[in-house]
């Protein structure tokens, strides 16, 4: 749009001095309408209210294509200081294994039978064997802590994307199709498990947490395990954390390596480097 003439040197005839002044004053309203409207689009705080303004702070979400590396699946793993109580760090969480989730569910106790029981022996497979989530296609890192009778088990980890879908789907259905069922172990014993639902930090594109506790005998004693599970995707990839153990569930732990986890995988995605781990008691 040209720019406001300069005044004319001579007067011209009235008529057509008239329809340049209004052909001009005309493009002048439209070219300060746009120049307002572009200024309000520049501007981070413009047409925002106060309430917007921290969100708009919050750096997004990486892009989906984003490619996870074996480098980068280990550099998004949490440390020590990443969640709270005194947890200590492990060289071989991927080889732990909690006998209690060993045993066949019982198909009677489901309307559906075989369809429903085999959703729940899934769950204690998966927990068991600590790929809740299936095989990875692409980049995988684990990592564990333990904290006298409980532990901590934290892993990151690229899937296919409609199996990754589908077990979110999964994971949402298991607090009614499996709230609570029995297991009977090889030697006979039968253990009750219960599933609910619990709540995760509002952390990447999905997520879904539980609770699973799994109540028996152990050495002739009554036994209670307590899990708190989380799975949060982020585009592709995920973070699935469980942690627990006979001393009970650890939902606050959990909850934290949600957050600092989350944080740190996005960063990783989007190819900065994650924040140094908080110092304990910050």
């Amino acid at each position: 749009m040209p720019g406001r003439p300069s005044r004319p040197a001579r007067v011209l005839a009235a008529a057509m001095a008239a329809g340049a002044l209004l052909a001009t004053g005309a493009c002048s309203d439209r070219d300060d309408k746009a120049n307002q409207s572009s200024d309000a689009s520049a501007s981070p705080t413009a047409g925002q209210s106060r309430a917007a303004a921290p969100a708009a702070r919050r750096s997004p979400s990486p892009s989906p294509s984003a490619t996870l590396t074996e480098s980068g699946a280990k550099t998004a793993l949490i440390t020590e200081a990443d969640i709270e109580e005194d947890w200590t760090q492990v060289d071989d969480a991927e080889k732990w294994r909690d006998s209690l989730l060993i045993g066949t569910v019982d198909v009677h106790e489901f309307v559906t039978g075989k369809a429903d029981a085999a959703e729940c022996q899934r769950l204690l497979d998966g927990l068991y064997g600590e790929d809740l989530l299936g095989k990875p296609s692409g980049a995988f890192a684990v990592t564990g802590f333990e904290e006298g009778n409980s532990r901590l088990l934290y892993q990151v980890g690229t899937y296919d994307q409609s199996d990754l879908d589908d077990s979110m789907k999964w994971l949402a259905s298991l607090p009614d199709e499996c709230d609570q069922f029995t297991v009977t172990a090889s030697e006979g014993d039968e253990r009750t498990v219960e599933v609910v639902e619990t709540s995760l930090p509002d952390e990447g594109d999905a997520r879904q947490g539980l609770e699973v506790t799994v109540k028996g005998t152990a050495d002739g004693e009554p036994t209670t395990l307590t899990m708190d599970v989380a799975v949060v995707r982020v585009g592709t990839d995920a973070i699935t954390v469980a942690g627990g153990g006979l001393d009970g569930g650890a939902q606050d732990s959990v909850n934290a390596a949600v957050e600092q986890g989350t944080e740190r995988l996005e960063d990783v995605l989007a190819g900065r480097t994650p924040a140094a781990s908080p110092t304990p008691g910050d």
